[in-house]
């Protein structure tokens, strides 16, 4: 597992796109939001990810979005300036640097299923678009595509600047094989909560989270524990986060809805989601909001 502080911090928030009572775009919300989450253990934060619901965006609300919360904060932004469609995501990521971006997240193509080969071209399209850091987005469940570890490989080797893997694929296995094939400078970040200290323990070196916002500061010491050999410790740690990893998502509320639901428990910034996720009912709202009792972060 890796000691040193990884390039874009130990902790990032995939971050929610807040909207107001009308499901318009809450710019300042956003950047409240934002600030909220560095001062509660977020080292670093994603923006207009699958968490921030960047399919329901506009391209002019997602560049917006990125930019207030860049502006807000003094930690890395990574940008989620991707989309199955290569020549929009080279457009959208073109843009991201004068923005105020220190990097783009690229997920792999969704619906469109292509091909290893296809993976290749288009996210090579979308690191030859910029000089930040490009940051590989691997969560098959969502996409339809793994990226394979060989394609990873290549990308890495033919393109400086693609420095990082989000891995949400579940097999610890074949991440821990990536890793000793991988370049030392390369870095895997756990993109499954509940998967953090399994993908640590093979050499991952943090997570892009969910739950870290409302759990970062918990989630950064269980973490810094691992790192330091105090495995017991961390274990005991995550155990603590379990209800928080369980209630992240779900069947009936995928993320982020119930992420949202947290927000609102908290009097945060949030507010709905937009359809095709929808809004939360009221009994998500009394589970979220008696979660955050039971982990004390509000009284009953």
């Amino acid at each position: 597992m890796s000691v040193a502080t990884p390039r874009f911090g130990r902790v990032l928030t995939a971050m929610v796109t807040p909207f107001d009572g009308n499901g318009v775009l809450d710019l300042d919300g956003a950047a409240t939001l934002a600030r909220w989450l560095v001062a509660n253990g977020s080292d670093g934060l994603v923006v207009a990810g699958t968490t921030g619901e960047a399919p329901v965006l506009t391209d002019e609300e997602r560049m917006d979005l990125i930019e207030a919360v860049a502006a807000s904060v003094t930690v890395p932004v990574l940008a989620g300036t991707t989309t199955n469609d290569t020549a929009h995501s080279v457009g959208l990521t073109k843009r991201a640097r004068d923005i105020g971006a220190a990097g783009v997240l690229a997920v792999t193509p969704y619906y469109n299923r292509p091909s290893q080969r296809g993976l290749l071209g288009h996210f090579g399209a979308i690191a030859e678009a910029t000089d930040l850091p490009v940051v590989l987005y691997d969560i098959p469940i969502r996409t339809g595509r793994k990226i394979e570890s060989e394609t990873v490989l290549a990308l890495a080797k033919s393109h400086a600047n693609i420095v990082a893997l989000k891995d949400a694929a579940g097999d610890v296995a074949s991440t821990a094989e990536f890793i000793r094939q991988a370049s030392c400078d390369f870095e895997v970040y756990a993109g499954d909560d509940g998967l953090i200290i399994p993908l640590m323990s093979v050499g991952a070196v943090g997570v892009i989270s969910v739950a870290s916002h409302w759990v970062g500061a918990q989630m950064g010491a269980s973490m810094e524990a691992l790192v330091s050999g105090n495995l017991a410790e961390a274990v005991a740690m995550n155990q603590g986060l379990l209800a928080s990893y369980r209630f992240e998502s779900q069947l009936d509320w995928p993320n982020p809805i119930p992420t949202k639901a947290i927000l609102r428990a908290l009097g945060l910034p949030g507010g709905q989601c937009r359809l095709p996720m929808g809004e939360a009912d009221a009994a998500l709202d009394a589970a979220a909001r008696a979660l955050c009792v039971e982990l004390g972060l509000i009284n009953g």
